[in-house]
């Protein structure tokens, strides 16, 4: 059986996908919502999160709630629902991960990741590439894009968990992701990256990071070795 804050988020995101709240608009305030719904605040709030963690809602404060013009990653492709940890070193838990530095540098974000970011496109961003490996084999090719106003990031910092020091060294609250799953072949960057062959399949995947106020703090997008790649997913029938 469904909690109520899921049932109350589902029932907003079929509103939300019939066009009641069209996208960009203001959604009714959470006291609105949980008079509606006959529930509480705290009940309504959780509700919310697990659509700003979708990537469907996204909040600013002092202003409200409105619904994300793109949805997030949502795009042609099919979007696939993955229950997986957040991060190299969380996925990897109890074993040796480590990085290889490949590119850090700050630009100015395009104007597609300024309007995933959430951020003006004179706000600078970092680009960062890494090689993660895990107990000394690859495990990835990362390419991430974040807000520079976050925090500085160093070499040393990059070599270790980068969400592990957002949040134990600058406080952040990670929320969740955003994910979209597909196939690709093989580039230049991944054979540079991974010693992989040119045009071998390669496992993808791009995802917005939120913060626990919904926003998007992180644009990334992860290569995986085909032979080493899996993706589990659990389902639950309710």
């Amino acid at each position: 059986m469904a909690y109520k804050y899921e049932a109350i988020a589902e029932s907003l995101r079929q509103d939300i996908k019939t066009g009641k709240y069209a996208p960009g608009e203001l959604m009714p305030d959470q006291n609105k919502l949980a008079a509606t719904f006959d529930t509480t605040r705290i009940t309504i709030h959780k509700a919310i999160q697990l659509l700003i963690i979708e990537g469907m809602v996204y909040s600013k404060r002092g202003a409200g709630t409105f619904v994300r013009k793109d949805f997030g990653l949502t795009d042609t492709r099919q979007e696939t629902q993955v229950d997986r940890p957040l991060g190299t070193t969380r996925t990897n838990e109890g074993k040796k991960v480590t990085s290889k530095v490949l590119e850090l540098e700050a630009r100015l974000p395009s104007k597609r990741e300024a309007e995933q970011l959430m951020i003006d496109t004179m706000d600078p961003v970092y680009v960062i590439r890494r090689t993660r490996y895990v107990e000394g084999k690859v495990w990835a090719y990362e390419h991430t894009i974040m807000p520079t106003s976050i925090v500085t990031l160093t070499k040393q910092v990059l070599e270790g968990s980068i969400y592990g020091y957002l949040e134990k060294e600058r406080g952040m609250s990670i929320a969740g992701t955003h994910r979209l799953i597909s196939a690709a072949k093989a580039t230049e960057e991944d054979v540079e990256a991974m010693n992989a062959k040119l045009d071998d399949p390669v496992l993808v995947i791009n995802q917005v990071s939120y913060t626990d106020d919904g926003q998007p703090f992180e644009v990334s997008e992860s290569h995986f070795p085909y032979d080493s790649s899996t993706v589990v997913a659990d389902v639950q029938v309710h």
